[in-house]
């Protein structure tokens, strides 16, 4: 079973670039973790101030690694998160499903 987050940033009005390059910043470095499965930030063209992310990691460990990370205090704390008007997080498990 691995852990799920979806994430939904919206960015306060003139603050899209700065969400959307810290969000650049922080996915390649998110994906060289060892413990990260997926990391797939996207947005709906109509909508550009709403950044969903939607993120698998191997467990709760390696999900609270992330959140400790250099990267991650850096990109999403220090920068994106002040430019947020809201910010939410739900998180799930996967189901294990057999190889058919």
């Amino acid at each position: 079973m691995s852990i799920v987050c979806h994430a939904v940033w919206t960015a306060k009005a003139g603050s899209e670039g700065l969400v959307h390059d810290a969000v650049r910043q922080l996915a390649p470095l998110t994906r060289a973790e060892p413990g990260n499965l997926v990391y797939q930030p996207y947005i709906d063209p109509e909508e550009p101030s709403v950044v969903r992310i939607f993120e698998v990691y191997t467990d709760a460990a390696a999900f609270a690694e992330h959140g400790r990370s250099d990267h991650f205090v850096q990109h999403a704390l220090r920068t994106a998160v002040p430019a947020l008007e809201h910010r939410e997080r739900d998180f799930y498990e996967t189901l294990d499903v057999p190889a058919s």
